[in-house]
């Protein structure tokens, strides 16, 4: 594979990212690695403090202190900087549903007037069928590197088909923060469908091969919907239990899978899945848009949690703002996060984007207790950490915690004047004024460039793959507008009544 060639980070500002230290708790006693300098900190702590003129200290990859930057200096003599004076600190947002594979690589591709169906069967399917490991990983490089310009510092990929391992390599080119796993399903006659019993291998294997990365990992990803036979939801569930590690499949996005389970002979999709008794805190469940009162109210109690694009369900027009109840699942005590799906879904990997939708939508729509602009961005950030099972890890900045920050430029216009935080953080100046970025306390974008991959290379990879890979798929893209090249487009140019173009 022709692989992005990754740049040496500046040895200034660079940490050391292994997520192993402890906070200090304000100790000192030596230098840190890196000490954030001058800034406002949106902590998303439980009180939810805002600290003024800040400083953070980040000690093997945790955060060790935060504080004024006169004591910190004190505390961590000789440590390096990072000057953000006229900025903003805020979490590193979470990507709760993300797909890396094949996707990206033909982004903007897929015509937006055909149903979901068509597209997955015509386009996603013949696509799978052809992409090789070399073109998953670079996706995967590819979608990472967009997510953290983005101000994303973890995302969670919902399944790949065929090369989980080459996916979690390109994440972690990257430097972003990771879960993947393989796909299953065992209905007959489904593309890529296997037994039961080799798709469990199949998740126990890549779980077991990414064990003890300290940034991606694994865990037990099923397609869903209604591909999934009942001994495969038991066994996924009872193997998650043995390896202690979360799952995720997808559910009711849209009408299609509560009739699917009602021609079958089953249950809603939820009372289905209780009564399997796979619902619980370890299942992430993607979507779940379409569900009536009775399984809104055996999910929230469930403990299980749902990640909501709303981007993708009205690109798909999946029926979000006719059938979406993700607002009451929340009032109910049910834990919820966001996400974005795939670039022909939601398009970008932008969670700041699906924070504005959801904020949008619900209160479009009617709804009787609306989300607020803080409780939104608390699920882009701890809330979201939290239902996906990472809350004790990030989401939020509190000593002990990892160090995956974002420094947001507010001495540009969008943030003049300055308003309301939380409001100005849904609705306003956002992810275009990401400057800095750190995972695990390693600066991974720095002044708007990202450090770890040349993304010129990465560019021009990206846009080989692509023709290879669209060739070998057999898949011809439509486009609605002529290209016509400049010197043909003048020659043929004519003015009013028939002017010839001036020379």
């Amino acid at each position: 594979m022709n692989r992005t060639q990754a740049q040496t980070p500046d040895p200034t500002t660079a940490g050391h990212g292994s997520g192993t230290g402890a906070g200090t708790g304000g100790s000192g006693g030596g230098a840190a690695d890196l000490l954030i300098v001058d800034a406002d900190i949106v902590t998303m702590a439980p009180g939810r403090e805002v600290v003024t003129g800040g400083a953070i200290a980040i000690v093997d990859g945790r955060i060790a202190d935060i504080g004024p930057a006169g004591a910190l200096r004190v505390a961590y003599p000789h440590t390096p900087e990072l000057d953000a004076a006229g900025c903003l600190v805020v979490p590193g947002l979470i990507n709760a549903h993300q797909h890396t594979t094949a996707d990206p690589l033909i982004r903007s591709s897929i015509p937006d007037h055909v149903p979901a169906q068509q597209a997955i069967f015509d386009w996603i399917v013949p696509l799978h069928a052809a992409v090789t490991g070399d073109d998953d990983e670079l996706a995967a490089t590819l979608t990472a590197v967009e997510a953290l310009s983005y101000g994303v510092t973890t995302l969670l990929e919902p399944g790949t088909v065929a090369h989980p391992l080459r996916v979690a390599a390109g994440l972690r080119t990257a430097g972003i923060r990771g879960r993947v796993g393989r796909w299953g399903w065992d209905t007959p006659d489904a593309p890529y469908a296997m037994p039961a019993a080799d798709t469990l291998a199949a998740q126990a294997e890549t779980v077991t091969a990414l064990a003890g990365d300290p940034l991606v990992t694994g865990w037990i990803t099923l397609v869903g919907h209604d591909l999934v036979s009942d001994e495969l939801f038991t066994g996924a569930a009872e193997l998650a239990e043995r390896l202690d590690v979360p799952m995720t499949w997808h559910l009711s996005p849209s009408a299609d899978d509560p009739a699917a389970y009602a021609v079958a002979g089953r249950p809603r999709p939820v009372l289905h899945l209780r009564d399997l008794g796979v619902l619980g805190p370890r299942l992430l469940l993607g979507h779940a848009v379409w569900l009536d009162d009775d399984e809104l109210e055996v999910l929230a109690a469930s403990g299980a949690a749902v990640a909501s694009c709303p981007g993708a369900y009205l690109r798909l027009g999946q029926g979000f703002t006719r059938a979406g109840r993700h607002t009451e699942l929340l009032r109910a005590g049910g834990r919820l996060a966001l996400g974005c799906d795939s670039h022909n879904a939601g398009d970008v990997p932008d969670v700041w984007q699906a924070a504005r939708l959801f904020a949008g939508l619900d209160r479009d729509r009617g709804a009787v207790d609306p989300l607020r602009a803080d409780e939104i961005f608390a699920l882009a950030t701890i809330d979201g950490a939290t239902a996906v099972g990472l809350g004790q890890l990030t989401g939020s900045i509190e000593v002990g915690k990892a160090a995956d920050l974002v420094v947001l430029d507010t001495r540009t216009i969008a943030w003049t004047p300055g308003g309301d935080l939380a409001t100005q953080l849904v609705w306003g100046a956002a992810s275009h004024t990401v400057r800095d970025v750190l995972v695990d306390g390693r600066p991974v974008v720095r002044d708007r460039r990202i450090t770890g991959v040349d993304v010129d290379a990465l560019r021009t990879e990206a846009t080989r793959r692509r023709a290879d890979l669209l060739r070998r798929a057999g898949i011809d893209i439509p486009h609605r507008w002529p290209a016509v090249p400049a010197t043909e487009y003048r020659a043929h140019r004519t003015g009013p009544a028939g002017a010839t173009p001036p020379q």
